[in-house]
């Protein structure tokens, strides 16, 4: 749906999504997470393409599903769900996934989601800055879940490799929600996917030449020895101890499925 009749239909699905919510009243407050998590992980098993890009175009179409379901976290109090910590954490990765997908159809087409301001009282805020989701009566920017709700609650480097960055040089999407009974088994295949492709990893027993990702997360992959340590967990050829370590541009193009074609290696802005 393009932004004219979005605009027009999201007061529609507000009011909606909020009756529903107030009809389930208390019962809502306990919903499993695999419920809550459908439709965002229907999206993804259509429009997530085989290589792990995101079919932008196609899900421009259902953009008023990712506002819905984006909605429908804004009553939802994570801390008082009962849920694991698996399970917060599944949440906090498929919400960031969503919000980060929502902002780009909002601007879309767009080259590079670091093209995207958004305007907010006194100025504009980058998309990594701006507030862009409400969950539980809360607004939260993208850098603050990432930070505040993952980083420093978590300390799990792979999680680098389940987000949504929005770029062509990010690892490839999962083609379904996070979901906490299976995070583990998840968080692994994403980050062997990721190591073992040469489009982003280039390893060999002397040589590594490592996606960005890793220098600009240093402080969560730790030296280059604790580097190298953690890709032998997921390498088939071990790489040795001594070998040189490099890193590679990052491209900041759009993660769509027509692949690289603009935008050359940036940083955030």
């Amino acid at each position: 749906m393009r932004p004219a009749l979005l605009a027009f239909f999201r007061p529609l699905i507000v009011v909606f999504g909020l009756t529903l919510l107030t009809a389930a009243g208390p019962a809502a407050q306990s919903q499993p997470l695999a419920e809550l998590q459908q439709p965002w992980g229907a999206l993804l098993r259509h429009y997530v393409t085989p290589d792990g890009r995101l079919d932008y175009e196609g899900l421009v179409e259902e953009e008023e599903q990712v506002y819905a379901y984006l909605q429908s976290l804004r009553k939802l109090k994570p801390a008082e769900q009962g849920w694991s910590a698996d399970d917060t954490k599944a949440f906090w990765l498929n919400t960031y996934n969503a919000a980060a997908t929502n902002l780009v159809l909002e601007h879309y087409p767009v080259a590079s989601i670091n093209d995207i301001r958004i305007k907010v009282v006194g100025g504009y805020k980058s998309p990594w800055d701006a507030p862009v989701v409400n969950v539980g009566g809360q607004h939260y920017s993208l850098n603050q879940i990432e930070r505040e709700l993952l980083r420093d609650q978590y300390h799990d480097p792979r999680t680098h490799f389940a987000l949504l960055y929005g770029a062509a040089s990010q690892a490839p999407l999962l083609a379904e929600a996070y979901d906490g009974a299976r995070l583990h088994q998840q968080l692994e295949e994403q980050t062997r996917r990721f190591l073992n492709d040469a489009a982003f990893n280039q390893l060999s027993p002397q040589r590594v030449q490592l996606s960005a990702l890793f220098q600009s997360y240093a402080s969560d992959f730790g030296t280059e020895p604790q580097i190298i340590e953690f890709i032998n967990r997921y390498v088939s050829v071990p790489v040795l101890p001594t070998a040189r370590v490099e890193y590679l541009s990052f491209s900041w193009a759009l993660n769509n499925r027509t692949g690289l074609s603009t935008g050359q290696a940036l940083g955030r802005q």
